[in-house]
């Protein structure tokens, strides 16, 4: 939540999308998505495979859940300014806090040893975090999202969603939010699973490009954040990129996984 959003259907849709695909490419979320994994890879490889989906699922629960209430209930309000800016400035922190954190996990872990993800959150949950029921991997994807950013980042986009075309787009603009978030977090879910499979020099290779690509992309998102609420010049400069970034940051996750799930691959004999 670093840019002003469009103000068009098609264009606020896109990057309400982009911004879930974004928003779960939060370390929080891939580090915890990484524990579901691994702990169910060997007796339940599906349920661990399919881990991120459901803890989306449970997230955009809730994302879609906030956007309807907000339409129902502030239609006739314009989103805060304040509200923008204190999200954002969250979002800036955890992802530079976050970012580092990952870092610091590449280049300690040993190596002969894949790279886990580093998470805040995940931390809190202790043995909750170890299940295999869908139903509990969603409900800790929704305990995620009562949090100030993804809260506040939910108003806004429903909010501008309500203005434009009435409460049901705010609620549509919830499940496109949910899909985003879903194409990165699945993703994860199974690219753990395959690296659990393969514990082998390729797959310790492979969790390191994903572990530095994570932290660099957070961190290049926060220091643009910053730039644009710092900086009047460069707010002025970035006003009207915030599609063709998005759609930049969605290309580097696609990429980023398909890099690491490459090299997860065994090679031929």
């Amino acid at each position: 939540m670093t840019s002003p959003l469009p103000h068009d259907l098609a264009g606020l849709a896109l990057m309400v999308f982009l911004l879930g695909l974004r928003h779960g490419m939060d370390p929080d979320h891939l580090a915890t998505i990484d524990g579901l994994a691994r702990y169910n890879a060997h007796d339940r490889p599906r349920i661990a495979r399919w881990s991120g989906c459901f803890f989306s699922l449970g997230h955009g629960a809730i994302v879609t859940l906030v956007a309807g209430f907000v339409a129902a209930t502030m239609h006739g309000d314009a989103a805060p300014e304040w509200l923008e800016r204190l999200g954002a400035w969250i979002s800036i922190v955890f992802l530079l806090a976050l970012g580092t954190a990952n870092i610091v996990a590449v280049f300690r872990t040993p190596a002969d040893r894949v790279v886990r993800l580093a998470g805040f959150k995940g931390r809190w949950l202790g043995r909750i975090a170890e299940t295999s029921h869908p139903a509990v991997i969603a409900t800790i994807g929704a305990a995620f999202a009562l949090s100030f950013d993804t809260v506040s980042q939910a108003a806004l986009f429903s909010l501008t969603g309500v203005h434009l075309a009435g409460w049901p787009f705010s609620v549509a603009l919830g499940l496109v939010f949910t899909l985003g978030m879903m194409t990165t977090d699945g993703l994860n879910g199974a690219w753990v699973a395959r690296m659990v499979e393969r514990a082998d020099r390729r797959a310790r290779v492979a969790s390191r490009v994903m572990g530095l690509a994570i932290a660099l992309l957070g961190i290049g998102i926060a220091g643009l954040g910053m730039a644009r609420l710092l900086s009047t010049q460069a707010a002025a400069a970035l006003a009207g990129a915030e599609l063709a970034m998005g759609l930049g940051v969605a290309v580097l996750v696609v990429a980023s996984f398909a890099v690491a799930m490459r090299l997860a691959r065994p090679r031929p004999a």
